[in-house]
């Protein structure tokens, strides 16, 4: 599962969701009124990811999750909220999406995104980062959270 990339399941569970929601029985179910509410955490959720991925550029540090190593530790800005903010983005626009589609079944792509990052790339992360960085990794995590 580790060798596609974080983003493309998160595109992967809301075309499943959204193809779920089509599905008879669900197809049914009233749209909701959540375009604007949607609108509004996709913008969140960008903005989270696209400054926790300027402060990995700016650490020169990797952004792929697979990558054998990391160059750096990034425990500041973002990263002093919460130590997957990336992920934390990726599943808010997942929410976002299914708010702006307004359709229930759409729902289950927020958790397929959060139970993939969180069962699947978190611990490979955070072993590697352990085995990297020991103590000052293990003081991170007493100090941040994993989600918020």
């Amino acid at each position: 599962m580790r060798a596609v990339p974080p983003p493309l399941w998160a595109l992967l569970s809301l075309a499943a969701a959204y193809g779920l929601s089509l599905l008879p029985g669900l197809n049914g179910l009233p749209v909701l009124p959540t375009r604007p509410v949607g609108l509004i955490v996709i913008v969140g959720a960008l903005t989270i990811l696209f400054g926790a991925m300027l402060q990995f550029r700016l650490a020169n540090t990797q952004l792929l999750p697979t990558s054998p190593t990391n160059n750096a530790l990034v425990t500041g800005g973002i990263f002093a909220i919460t130590r997957n903010p990336m992920y934390l983005a990726m599943t808010l626009f997942c929410l976002g999406a299914a708010l702006w589609f307004g359709r229930p079944a759409m729902l289950a792509a927020p958790l397929a995104m959060f139970a993939i990052a969180n069962w699947v790339f978190i611990p490979f992360e955070e072993a590697k980062m352990r085995r990297q960085f020991g103590e000052a990794f293990d003081a991170y995590c007493k100090r941040v959270r994993r989600w918020v």
